[in-house]
């Protein structure tokens, strides 16, 4: 186990507040060494966000370290190998500190302003040097000293102030004269378990430049053609004490730069600024000057610029570095439908640029993980991509957030809001489902393990909060209905979903050889399963509670119908979606199963019917609104009044690959390693194909039409038990076995 050290040591003890801003520090520590160094590590935790340089190189691990927590929950640290950075003679860590989450002064909607462990920047270290036999160690100490940083004030939400007249040439460079630093002094430690972060760091993806600029009067717009996640790098030639101003947003509205969408008030602080996410840069007027902000980054596709002349206003001005949680690309989806293909690519989009080291809703107003949104995306998330070590360590967050009733917080990390409202079982779903996903897509039952104990605590705490009559309602129900409050009652939507915890929990324990644990939420599971069938199913028709798509779609997918009882229930379904003319009439809740029901019962041309109307609700609705990111919320606004980067309607790029294309890996949840083919060979698609890396090697499912036939191809590497299922209607050629690689044809049968 790591020795973390311990010590922290701060600049002062003042702290940026609302009111007032404190600049970031400068840190130094000088040492000399007296023979080449042999071997050297540094372990470091800064609050709470640090960049480090050894003589004056930069090496920070991405672009916020470190992982970003409640540092009364979990305390994270970093380690780095330092020895090519370090010489014979004198040498310098040095560091800058910013606010992070340890003093979260913007996220005030959220009361990280009232956290109890805010306090000013600080940081703990140790290095072991070792030069020969002889090895130095060191921890921070007074001998640390410290000076105001050009960083004049810094915010993860709002975002960072500059003023490149005050940077200090070679501060973290041997040789450099402390003339008026002071010693840092001892600061309180964090009362969070210390560990090494996992999860993967926040790093550069790539650089888009301006597709336009636009003058709105005396300031420009800078157009980046899609609404992403990262930083703007700022290059200019600019005059002493020039300062400009860069307001980042999503859209414009009549032609102009918007950014009102993103801005929540609060009465008692209505004199701050709001939610701009503005870079304020003030140029040294010294040649060409290059700035890319750190401790904050900004969801946007539009920048503002103001205080430039139009000559400084060129492409070159701005650069969008696009950044988000290093994740591999483990699958993909396309087909002959350029509308499907976009909303492949948006959900994309919006998935990585809501990874910040965990799933946050959105990446500009809010940027809290919010559990439902991760729990709602988490399964094509895993299809698309790799974050399977980065949800490990946000749920040892969640399980650390977990209060002594079993209770969840809607978001994660916090400081204590979200157990009042935000939360519920559709919220709190996070904490199994997550487990389980990676358990059915990845085998691994790691996570699990180490979230059993607040697995059984959880629906445990559900046992107390459950009505007489055996439901349950405390929560949040479908969000964001296209056209007010969710039409689902409470009562069903929360009770389904907690039924989903026990059930899938039960698995899990039933996996890890915990039958006792098992046997209990198994039969927590059907208490709640008999209490919906009981109160609120109709069977003398199949109607669900509240007569809606939701509560039809959740009843059929999450089993609390029978199959028998699903085919009538989906009849009713269908006539529901015909009634609103083929649009979908749902919440996040509803649009996470509806498809799957829908392709699953015969009505995949109905599914892909809905996802590509042109009118609201729909997803092609935003293609056509110019959305290039999945939005919050469906609707006809002249004016936004949501964002238009979330991912939790994101599913559907999961339909893409299970449902239309076809790749259904461990289709009984119980064995990683068969997969079932199971395609829907839509009427208006002429091909489709899919790919997704599983344990055992690559799948592959594409089929294109070959005039009344389907041509269909399925790879799987050796030792994968694969099959193949068709739609209704269809076989495959007599005497055709399914081989990888193989072309089979499809015939009407």
């Amino acid at each position: 186990m790591t020795d973390f050290p311990k010590k922290f040591y701060a600049a002062g003890r003042e702290f940026t507040t609302v009111e007032k801003s404190v600049p970031a520090p400068y840190m130094r520590r000088s040492f000399t060494l007296d023979a080449p160094v042999c071997e050297a590590s540094l372990t470091v935790c800064g609050l709470g966000f640090y960049e480090l340089f050894v003589n004056g190189q930069r090496i920070t691990k991405g672009l916020l370290a470190p992982y970003i927590s409640n540092p009364d929950d979990l305390l994270y640290y970093d380690t780095y190998s330092i020895a090519p950075y370090l010489r014979t003679g004198e040498n310098v860590i040095g560091f800058v500190l910013g606010n992070g989450f340890l003093n979260c002064w913007g996220g005030y909607v959220w009361d990280f302003e009232k956290a109890v462990y805010r306090s000013a920047p600080k940081v703990a270290f140790r290095a072991e040097i070792h030069c020969g036999e002889h090895t130095l160690s060191m921890e921070a100490d007074e001998q640390l000293l410290c000076h105001p940083s050009p960083i004049l004030s810094d915010d993860l939400r709002i975002g960072v102030e500059y003023d490149a007249r005050l940077a200090l040439q070679g501060w973290s460079e041997p040789g450099f004269d402390v003339t008026g630093w002071i010693p840092a002094i001892p600061a309180e430690t964090p009362r969070g378990e210390a560990r090494l972060c996992e999860a993967e760091p926040i790093v550069s993806f790539g650089e888009r430049r301006p597709v336009a600029v636009l003058r709105q009067d005396d300031a420009f717009v800078y157009d980046f053609g899609i609404n992403d996640a990262g930083v703007t790098r700022l290059r200019i030639h600019g005059k002493p004490g020039q300062k400009i101003t860069m307001y980042h947003g999503e859209t414009l509205v009549d032609g102009r730069f918007y950014a009102g969408n993103l801005i929540f008030k609060r009465p008692e602080y209505e004199e701050m600024p709001q939610y701009t996410q503005r870079i304020v840069y003030t140029c040294s007027g010294e040649g060409e000057e290059i700035f890319e902000p750190t401790f904050c980054y900004q969801g946007f596709r539009y920048v503002l610029v103001e205080g430039i002349a139009p000559e400084q206003a060129t492409e070159d001005l701005l650069t969008y570095i696009v950044m988000h949680s290093r994740l591999e690309e483990r699958g993909s989806f396309s087909c002959s439908d350029e509308t499907l293909n976009t909303l492949q690519r948006m959900t994309r989009t919006s998935t990585e640029a809501n990874f910040y080291y965990f799933p946050t809703d959105c990446p500009h107003r809010e940027k809290n993980g919010w559990t439902a949104d991760a729990s709602l995306s988490a399964e094509q998330a895993l299809l698309n991509l790799s974050p399977e070590t980065s949800y490990r360590e946000w749920l040892r967050n969640i399980c650390k957030a977990q209060d002594d009733q079993g209770a969840l917080p809607g978001i994660v990390p916090t400081c204590g809001w979200g157990f009042a409202w935000g939360n519920g079982p559709a919220w709190d779903h996070i904490l199994v489902n997550l487990p389980y996903t990676i358990y059915e897509l990845r085998g691994d039952l790691t996570p699990a393990r180490e979230c059993a104990p607040n697995f059984l605590r959880y629906v445990q705490y559900l046992t107390t909060r459950t009505r007489p009559d055996g439901l349950i309602a405390i929560g949040l129900g479908d969000w964001c209905a296209p056209h007010g409050m969710p039409k689902s009652p409470l009562e069903f939507t929360d009770s389904v979903m907690a039924y989903d915890i026990s059930n899938k929990a039960s698995i899990l324990f039933d996996a890890m050889g915990m039958y006792p644990q098992r046997d209990f939420c198994r039969s927590v599971a059907e208490g709640f399963r008999t209490a919906v069938r009981t109160h609120l199913i109709d069977f003398s028709n199949m109607m669900v509670a509240g007569n809606c798509q939701t509560s039809q779609a959740m009843a059929i997918y999450y089993g609390i119908l029978t199959p028998a009882e699903s085919v009538q229930a989906c009849r009713l379904l269908v006539d529901m979606i015909h009634a609103q003319n083929d649009h979908f009439d749902v919440g996040v809740l509803g649009a996470r199963v509806l498809f799957d029901v829908l392709s699953g019962h015969g009505e995949a041309d109905l599914a892909y019917r809905i996802i590509t109307q042109e009118s609201s609700p729909s997803y092609a609705s935003w293609i056509l609104s110019g959305n290039t990111a999945l939005g919050e919320s469906f609707g006809e606004k002249s004016v936004p009044h949501g964002s238009l980067n979330h991912h939790f309607w994101g599913d559907i790029s999961g339909w893409f690959i299970r449902g239309v294309a076809g790749i259904r890996l461990n289709p009984t949840g119980r064995n990683i390693h068969e997969v079932k083919f199971a395609p829907s060979f839509l009427s208006d698609l002429s091909h489709a194909e899919a790919k997704h890396r599983a344990p055992d090697g690559e799948l592959e499912c594409t089929w294109r039409r070959d005039g009344a036939d389907v041509l269909l191809t399925v790879r799987f590497p050796e030792g994968m038990t694969a099959r193949v299922e068709l739609p209704a209607g269809w076989q495959l050629e007599r005497g055709l076995k399914l081989v990888s690689g193989q072309e089979i044809r499809c015939v009407r049968g």
